[in-house]
C-alpha cells in the first residue's frame, strides 16, 4: 500500500501509535500520540493494520532522543523515545482503560504514580548468550525486538552501571570456556552488598572452566552460581557465598536474604516505595490480623508484621514459604507464619478455615487471583477483610478480579494507580484498594 498521512491518537503498551482510518485501527511503529506522520503499511488484516513511520510532520512535545544506541533493535526497552513522565501517563491510561473496559469500573480516587530511577534500576535480569560460530564470537544481552535472535549490544542503561560494564567482558569469558556453545543464559541478581551471576551450562564444566570463572569473579567483584539443569540444581561456585545475597528494607529495619533465582522485584528502590504505600493504604492497626496472599519471600509479610498483631503469609511454593519463615526467624519476628497452598484453586471453605482477617494484601503473578477473589466475593460481609490492597503486574487480570470483588462481592474500588517499576518498557505495575 502506498504511503499516507495519519494523526496519532494514543499509544499502546508496545509503544505503537494508534490511529484510525475510516474506523479501522492502524498501529504505527515509531509514532507517538498527537503526531502527524506519514506511514507505510507493513501488513493489513480485516480489523487492523500495522504500519511504520516514514516521516514526522508534527512532532510530539514528549518525544525525546533515546539514550541507548541499541534502541529499536534491542527488545529490552520500547519507550525510550518517550519522555519518562509521559510513559507513566500512558501506563495510567492503560490501567484506567482496563478497569473501565474489562471491569466496567472507575476508582473513586486515582493515586499519584510512584516514580523511581529511570536508569540503572534493573537489579534482576536474564541475559541471553549465543555463540555465533560464523563470526567466532559470543553475544550476551537481551533478544532483538520481536525476534529470538540475541541483540548485539555493548552497553545497557537500564542495568546498574557496574553490571552493564560486564557485557563485553562476559563475551570474552564465555568464549574462553570449553563449551561456549552450551551456555544459553546468564541470570543477574544484584543484592545490597554482592552481585550474583547464575551461569546456565548444558554440559559439565571442566576444571579449566572453573579457573576461568574464578578469575572473572575476582577481576570484576562478582559471585558465580552454577545451574546445570532445573532450578533445584542452582548452587554457589564458592560454598561461603550461599547465604550472602540479600536486599534491605531500611524503613522496617529488615534484611531479606534470597537466592539469585528466587523471585524478587527488579527495581529495589521502587519496591521499597511500593511496600510503604501498600502498608499506608492498608491502614494496619496494632490489633489487626492480616493476610499476605502470594507472599513469596515475605516481601510484604515481614514489614506488615512490624505493624500488626499477626500476619499469615500464603504462597504456592514450598521453597519460598520456607525462605520467608527463615527470614522471619533471622529478623526476630515471631508474629508471622507461612503456609504453602495453591492459591489458584482456593475456595470459600478454605478461606473460612483460616479464620477472619481484618485486612488482606494480594500480590499475584500475571495470572491474577481469580479463585481467591471469587471466594472473597462469596464471604458474608461480617467475615470479610475491611480493606484489601491488591498489587498487580497485569492490568487486565486486575480488572477482571476487581469486577468480581465489586459486582459480586459488594466491595468498593476506592483507589487505584500505577507504579513505574519498569521505566522504558510497556510493563504496567499497579496498586488498587478495596473496602
Amino acid at each position: 500500500m502506498s504511503a499516507e498521512v495519519l494523526v496519532v491518537e494514543s499509544l499502546d503498551l508496545e509503544a505503537r501509535g494508534i490511529a484510525r482510518r475510516e474506523g479501522k485501527v492502524v498501529f504505527i511503529e515509531g509514532a507517538l500520540p498527537f503526531e502527524k506522520v506519514t506511514v507505510h503499511t507493513l501488513r493489513s488484516k480485516a480489523s487492523y493494520e500495522v504500519a511504520r513511520v516514514v516521516d514526522i510532520h508534527r512532532q510530539s512535545s514528549a518525544r525525546v532522543e533515546p539514550r541507548c544506541p541499541h534502541f529499536g533493535m534491542c527488545g529490552g526497552c520500547v519507550m525510550q523515545h518517550l519522555d519518562a513522565a509521559a510513559q507513566v501517563a500512558v501506563k495510567q491510561r492503560a490501567l484506567e482503560d482496563s478497569l473501565s473496559h474489562i471491569g466496567s469500573l472507575k476508582p473513586e480516587r486515582v493515586l499519584p504514580p510512584l516514580h523511581g530511577p529511570t536508569w540503572g534500576y534493573r537489579y534482576r535480569a536474564r541475559l541471553s548468550v549465543k555463540w555465533v560460530a560464523k563470526k567466532g564470537t559470543v553475544l550476551v544481552g537481551f533478544h532483538e525486538r520481536k525476534s529470538s535472535f540475541v541483540a548485539d549490544i555493548k552497553t545497557c542503561y537500564v542495568l546498574p552501571p557496574h553490571v552493564a560494564a560486564l557485557l563485553m567482558p562476559l563475551r570474552q569469558m564465555v568464549q574462553a570456556l570449553s563449551v561456549p556453545d552450551r551456555v544459553p543464559q546468564i541470570e543477574v541478581s544484584v543484592g545490597d552488598q554482592v552481585t550474583a551471576l547464575v551461569l546456565r551450562h548444558m554440559t559439565p564444566l571442566t576444571d579449566e572452566d572453573l579457573v576461568v570463572l574464578r578469575k572473572f569473579a575476582s577481576d570484576h567483584n562478582i559471585q558465580w552460581w552454577l545451574q546445570s539443569k532445573g532450578p533445584e540444581t542452582v548452587h554457589a561456585l564458592e560454598p561461603e557465598h550461599e547465604s550472602q545475597l540479600a536486599y534491605t528494607l531500611p524503613e522496617f529495619g529488615l534484611r531479606m536474604p534470597y537466592r539469585p533465582t528466587d523471585f524478587t522485584q527488579v527495581n529495589h528502590q521502587i519496591n521499597r516505595a511500593l511496600i510503604s504505600r501498600a502498608l499506608m493504604l492498608l491502614g494496619v492497626r496494632p490489633e489487626d490480623r492480616v493476610a499476605d496472599m502470594f507472599c513469596g519471600l515475605g516481601n510484604f509479610s515481614l514489614p506488615l508484621a512490624t505493624q500488626a498483631r499477626e500476619v499469615v503469609g500464603i504462597e504456592g511454593s514450598v521453597t519460598l514459604t520456607q525462605r520467608a519463615q527463615q527470614a522471619a526467624v533471622q529478623a526476630n519476628i515471631h508474629n508471622a507464619r507461612f503456609e504453602t497452598l495453591n492459591l489458584f484453586e482456593v475456595d470459600l471453605t478454605w478461606l473460612f478455615g483460616l479464620g477472619r482477617f481484618d485486612r488482606m494484601l494480594i500480590d499475584p503473578p500475571r495470572e491474577g487471583a481469580q479463585a481467591l477473589c471469587a471466594a472473597l466475593a462469596q464471604m458474608p460481609a461480617d467475615q470479610r477483610p475491611v480493606r484489601i490492597v491488591y498489587v498487580s503486574c497485569n492490568p487486565a487480570t486486575l480488572a477482571r478480579d476487581a469486577a468480581m470483588l465489586v459486582t459480586e462481592g459488594g466491595f468498593k474500588l476506592v483507589a487505584a494507580g500505577v507504579v513505574n517499576m519498569f521505566p522504558h518498557t510497556g510493563h504496567v505495575e499497579s496498586i488498587a484498594v478495596f473496602e
